[in-house]
């Protein structure tokens, strides 16, 4: 039996998409195997938002080439679309696959065979094609991509030339891909998407009347809303997500910088006063939800009192979390001709862990709001040192002793009123 072995880099679309290339091969008679094990054919699915994203995935793809020279070595995704050429002079890779054709990758390596006799690359200029996948069999939650490409065009991002337009199905049809999601058993579903709230406008239609519809398929415990533009979470979104009978109150808004100079020169859509604006709304209908926020130090125009500014604003808001990441130049985009103050690598660095301790210290702020109250638990099968692990609806990790018949499925327990290393225990665990 053919072995197919894969490694994601990325976002949650691409776990998506990874998923989905899998069961294809597996459906034509192939074994998915670790990728640290011997494979006949490694795919490596690729990301391209950041040049140390990049270096990640060029490490990976010498891994799988040195594991085993005689294997057929396939690179897809972001990296592969952006970066084909480059790609292509790596000795050991058999494939560059872009974005348009990841989904046709069974049927180029069975018209190859798996003899490494010629290279083959099939990338083209803009993806224009929209697939619904998702992950499944990997995890207890199914990451779910319902949208795909970006209309935005930000000065520092590089993933719409990388992913293209925005598009996705229509309604009806993911609503049948999602109850084959529910068929199979997934309890929790992330909607995924590079601008998920763009979800249907060329269809004339919206996320909301999606979301509505999701909410009353049976057989799915959670739904999730991934990443999603300040400007795309309507006030009609939240206030659903509210009195839904399934969506998580977690919410996850690119913030990017918290000062209006630097989100005019990113091309951001929105300014600090609407991001603040809508915060307080989302907390006003769920005080008790997670909201996480995206955010960029070192960008062109950043200066130090620009990003003072901006460190106050932060502090500022009642976000759970941040993401935080240094600005990364990408070829092809609007930021690379801006003439603003440029900030060199060290400093980026500096500002990304004053941001970092910033998070931390609200997250844990957060977490100590939540102790010993009542939530569901979604058990997954995350074994570590004899015990599970899983998340409540507003993303708290809680721990327990390992059980396997508590896997994908959800209990009702009264967390402690302690944690550690950001995980809490239960108070049932405490009276046993």
């Amino acid at each position: 039996m053919k072995r197919i072995a894969t490694h994601t880099l990325g976002c949650k679309l691409n776990f998506a998409e990874t998923s989905a290339i899998v069961r294809q091969f597996v459906a034509a008679g192939w074994q998915a195997v670790d990728f640290h094990q011997p494979a006949d054919l490694y795919v490596v699915n690729t990301c391209t938002v950041t040049a140390i994203a990049e270096k990640k995935c060029r490490n990976v793809i010498r891994q799988a080439i040195a594991q085993n020279p005689g294997a057929q070595v396939a690179v897809v995704g972001c990296f592969a679309q952006n970066s084909a050429e480059q790609i292509s002079k790596m000795e050991g890779v058999d494939y560059v696959v872009g974005n348009n054709n990841k989904h046709r990758l069974l049927e180029i390596v069975e018209k190859k065979g798996l003899q490494k006799s010629h290279f083959s690359m099939d990338v083209p200029e803009m993806p224009t094609t929209f697939d619904l996948f998702y992950s499944m069999g990997d995890r207890t939650r199914t990451f779910f991509k319902i949208q795909d490409g970006c209309d935005y065009f930000c000065a520092y991002c590089a993933i719409p030339r990388a992913r293209g337009r925005s598009r996705s199905a229509t309604i009806r049809e993911t609503m049948l891909a999602a109850r084959e999601i529910a068929a199979a058993g997934a309890k929790e579903v992330v909607l995924t998407g590079v601008n998920t709230g763009t979800f249907g406008q060329q269809h004339g239609e919206n996320l909301l009347v999606l979301l509505r519809q999701l909410d009353e398929l049976d057989g799915i415990e959670r739904f999730r809303i991934s990443s999603i533009e300040p400007n795309l979470l309507t006030n009609e979104i939240v206030d659903f997500v509210a009195q839904s009978r399934h969506f998580a109150h977690h919410f996850h808004l690119p913030l990017q910088a918290g000062s209006d100079k630097v989100l005019k020169l990113m091309r951001r859509r929105y300014d600090t006063a609407f991001f603040a604006n809508k915060l307080a709304y989302i907390k006003s209908r769920m005080p008790e939800a997670f909201v996480a926020a995206d955010l960029m130090v070192g960008f062109h125009g950043e200066d130090e009192e620009t990003f003072e500014q901006s460190r106050h604003y932060v502090e500022s808001l009642p976000l759970s979390s941040l993401h935080v990441f240094p600005y990364s130049e990408r070829p092809f985009t609007a930021a690379i001709g801006i003439k603003a103050c440029h900030i060199g690598m060290a400093e980026r660095q500096r500002r990304s862990v004053t941001m970092h301790l910033i998070s931390e210290h609200k997250k844990r702020h957060f977490y100590a709001s939540q102790a010993g109250t009542r939530q569901k638990v979604l058990w997954e099968d995350d074994k570590k040192e004899g015990r599970m692990f899983g998340f409540t609806d507003n993303y708290l990790r809680v721990s327990a002793p390992y059980d396997p018949t508590k896997v994908n499925t959800l209990q009702e327990v009264t967390l402690n009123d302690t944690f550690h290393d950001d995980v809490f225990q239960t108070k049932e665990e405490e009276m046993t």
